[in-house]
């Protein structure tokens, strides 16, 4: 990264989702399929040394907290609060229909591993001098209490000039949060890209291609040739 360039981390905690959930009785593919078909979503809560709970959520409500970054639930379930967070999202078989959410029960007080995406603001300074921005990582593994996980980090990049270089070491997180991943890998670039000349292409002179008719009949006309003095020969 170049020296002294100054850029800006912005970061949101996240604040638990307030969801009402039901128990879900009914197990089973079929029956999965049948919720989802009725605007319902399924999932289970797990965790904490207590026993798994099959639930049914309403599917709108939570697709769109999980489109909002949302990882923190607070889940009613049966008059009880459940603070718990999102596990693993399963899709179809397109990756474009959420079909089941798994949480995992939580402490407030207690610290999570999770995954959230990594977006660059603004238009780099180099990009007048021929610079192109080239995002290498979009999404940081961080540890953080868990109520205080973002839903995004975001860098602003107008400060970088050309061939400057972002490391993550270089990314300012607010108190509490630490990146997992290495210190030194490289975020995002911006560099000239060079137009690179077409390859010469250089024809090479071929050969008259062969034709097999006139061949055989140049050869019939050799043949006949010399057999034409052997039967003056044999006249003699």
């Amino acid at each position: 990264m170049e020296h002294g360039l100054v850029a800006r981390d912005t970061i949101m905690a996240s604040q638990s989702a307030n969801v009402s959930a039901e128990p879900r009785t009914q197990l089973g593919s079929r029956a999965n399929k049948r919720l989802r078909d009725s605007g319902k979503l399924p999932g289970v809560i797990y965790g904490h040394k207590q026993a798994v709970l099959p639930i049914t959520l309403p599917k709108k409500e939570v697709v769109g907290h999980l489109e909002r970054g949302k990882h923190l639930f607070a889940l009613s379930v049966s008059g009880q609060s459940e603070n718990v967070l999102v596990k693993d999202v399963q899709y179809d078989h397109l990756g474009m229909e959420v079909i089941h959410v798994d949480f995992a029960r939580v402490d407030l007080n207690e610290r999570v591993e999770v995954t959230v995406p990594l977006e660059l603001k603004g238009t780099p300074k180099g990009e007048a001098d021929g610079g192109v921005l080239q995002q290498i990582i979009s999404e940081l593994q961080i540890e953080c209490l868990v109520t205080e996980i973002p839903d995004a980090i975001r860098y602003n990049v107008s400060e970088m000039a050309l061939d400057s270089v972002l490391h993550i070491k270089d990314l300012q997180l607010p108190p509490g949060v630490k990146v997992l991943q290495d210190p030194e890998l490289i975020v995002a670039t911006v560099r000239e890209i060079l137009d690179v000349a077409p390859t010469e292409v250089v024809e090479a002179e071929t050969a008259e291609p062969e034709v097999i008719g006139k061949k055989k009949e140049e050869t019939e006309e050799a043949a006949a040739a010399g057999a034409a003095p052997a039967a003056e020969e044999e006249k003699k």
